[in-house]
């Protein structure tokens, strides 16, 4: 399906010793009245059948579960009926400055595990908004920016959803198709540990790569 080859392009496979991990960032999941949604869009459900689909052996999720900052009757609604669709599937979170309660959640499903961040194979998993863990790693993965950049197609503009690598970090797009990202230029300040950076490697969702950004 269509939206199934969008979040696809929006996420990442790896294979690790642990087995194949199927990597998203920022769903901020019951976002719509956040956002001024006066519908459902249901992409909760969306989702879940999209990770089933990819019958993966863990998911991890970067952070920004849920868009509420609280854990309100709405919110942990749509959050149990998200996660009791995947109770085949061992899923990770990477707790985001979105993700207050989150550990309500955790408890009701023993699969699900949530944590400040997660090192496999010398990977570092972790949200972003957040100082770096005192731990040797290679590599890193992460969201919390939305990273998008903007294209000019003759003398139109268009924005456009983008992963980010700065250095030896990996940065994810939301995963939301309903919410756009920041520029990279912006965004890049609300990661502590690379608010300094001074320049970064831009790829589009599927694979393009654009070539270098000066932040």
């Amino acid at each position: 399906m269509e939206h199934f080859k969008n979040l696809e392009q929006l996420s990442l496979e790896l294979d690790t010793s642990k087995g194949k991990i199927l990597l998203l960032a920022d769903p901020h999941l019951a976002f719509e009245l956040s956002r001024g949604l006066r519908i459902r869009t249901y992409f909760e459900r969306e989702l879940a059948e999209f990770i089933k689909s990819k019958e993966p052996d863990f998911v991890m999720l970067l952070g920004d579960v849920k868009e509420p900052l609280g854990l309100k009757t709405y919110t942990k609604k749509i959050l149990l009926e998200f996660f009791s669709t995947l109770e085949d599937f061992e899923i990770l979170i990477t707790k985001g400055n979105h993700d207050g309660k989150i550990e309500e959640i955790e408890r009701e499903f023993k699969n699900v595990k949530v944590a400040e961040y997660f090192l496999i194979d010398n990977a570092l998993f972790i949200h972003g908004n957040q100082r770096l863990p005192e731990i040797e790693f290679e590599r890193a993965y992460l969201g919390h920016i939305h990273p998008a950049v903007r294209i000019k197609f003759g003398s139109a503009v268009k924005k456009a959803k983008c992963f980010l690598r700065v250095c030896n970090f990996l940065i994810l797009p939301t995963i939301n198709p309903y919410i756009e990202g920041f520029d990279v230029r912006q965004g890049i300040r609300m990661i502590p540990f690379l608010k300094s950076a001074k320049k970064g490697k831009v790829f589009l969702p599927d694979g393009t790569y654009l070539g270098e950004v000066s932040f």
